[in-house]
């Protein structure tokens, strides 16, 4: 089973300290990252800076494409106006299939705001108590959407991901 989380760091650039911390855990076997992205969120900035963690993943990994949809429905959805609300609510019926909600994306909105920052990771065989204690900075709360196989499936459907 998949799982995907949500670590919100208190400041900026809390999360993008994170890549060290999670080659140990996934050496400790602890976790096995499926794909990974960073957003961080300068105080003076009016929308995030957001990057995928290539070099934590291998072949499994989900596209680019997915983290520009999700983080778009997340951050920028009020800035895009009607012109792609049909779409856009067409893919935010297909990712609440896959356990992607309003109450995720809700969640993630209200607390992911200028001057903090989040890591999604996208893993399996997680002990989330044991990465977080791990992670670096001043501690970082859990937001979490559990993913089973076949959501899993789904969510690489939908953006035409086929190595699953």
């Amino acid at each position: 089973m998949s799982t995907l989380t949500v670590w919100k760091f208190r400041t900026a650039d809390g999360a993008e300290n994170v890549e060290e911390a999670l080659k140990s855990l996934q050496k400790e076997g602890l976790i096995k990252i499926l794909d990974a992205a960073v957003v961080s969120w300068p105080a003076d900035r009016a929308k995030p800076r957001t990057r995928q963690l290539l070099n934590l993943v291998g072949a499994g990994a989900l596209s680019g494409t997915f983290w520009g949809m999700l983080f778009g429905l997340i951050f920028l959805m009020p800035l895009l106006g009607a012109a792609i609300g049909a779409a856009a609510g067409a893919l935010g019926g297909k990712l609440a299939d896959v356990g992607i909600d309003d109450d995720f994306i809700a969640e993630v909105k209200e607390k992911v705001t200028p001057g903090t920052s989040a890591l999604f990771l996208l893993t399996m065989n997680e002990v989330p108590e044991r990465i977080g204690a791990q992670l670096p900075g001043d501690g970082a709360e859990l937001l979490h959407s559990n993913l089973d196989s076949e959501r899993e499936a789904k969510l690489r459907d939908i953006f035409g991901d086929e190595t699953a």
